[in-house]
């Protein structure tokens, strides 16, 4: 598996929840306030409360959605 670092063109942030069950969550964007959705299938499996991620944007029907969601490691 290729090791996922920090690149300057990706947002990074905080898993703030994540709910297994329903399979979505929400991620705090850092040094920032917003907050962005985003579903399971668009995460790296295993993700979890607390985790640092790095994230694509993507415009969804109530607004921007976090995509393509990596575990920073």
């Amino acid at each position: 598996r290729k090791e996922v670092t920090e690149e300057k063109g990706d947002p990074t942030g905080r898993v703030d929840f994540f709910d297994e069950t329903r399979g979505f969550g929400f991620i705090k964007e850092k040094n920032s306030v917003n907050k962005f959705f985003f579903h399971k299938s668009n995460a790296e499996e295993g993700i979890s409360e607390d985790h640092m991620v790095t994230f694509r944007l993507e415009r969804g029907p109530k607004g921007m959605n976090a995509v393509d969601v990596k575990i920073i490691r």
